[in-house]
């Protein structure tokens, strides 16, 4: 009796770390935000043909062990604000300075939809003028289950 006792307190212990870790880890909203189109890898291919800037928003170690063939590294770092779709930008860093040109098509990716970085260098391009933004949000896991070209 007293094992079984014990392996149910176990069980309830996992489901209650295993729910916080769900709320710890919320995802990015399915849905573009205003002046943001939401993209998938074949339209991230066609646009990368148009000449678009592939933004990989991740940290730098991250870009550096493998990223999507010809994209820029452009952290979205340190990610200080609330992972939340109205979440404060003035927390956080990110360097637009590599984007001088405000009608170019830029397509920002990260880790999923999982991770925020993306999604907040999207809001950001857009609430700065920037028109031609692009958000992929499946990002680096997606392309590489496609076989998708990786450097």
């Amino acid at each position: 009796m007293k094992a079984v006792k014990c392996l149910l307190l176990s069980m309830a212990g996992f489901c209650f770390m295993a729910a916080g870790g769900a709320v710890l880890a919320q995802e990015t909203p399915m849905a573009a935000p205003a002046g943001v189109k939401l993209v998938e890898s074949k339209d991230v291919i066609e646009l990368q043909k148009q000449g678009a800037v592939l933004v990989d928003t991740r940290k730098a170690g991250e870009y550096s062990e493998a990223t999507i063939k010809g994209a820029i590294s452009v952290p979205y770092d340190p990610e200080k604000s609330a992972k939340d779709a109205s979440f404060d930008s003035a927390q956080d860093k990110f360097n637009m300075s590599k984007f001088p040109d405000k009608n170019a098509k830029i397509v920002t990716f990260c880790n999923s939809g999982v991770c925020w970085k993306s999604y907040k260098a999207a809001v950001v391009l857009a609430k700065n003028g920037y028109k031609n933004i692009y958000w992929y949000r499946n990002g680096v896991p997606d392309w590489k289950a496609r076989k998708l070209p990786m450097e």
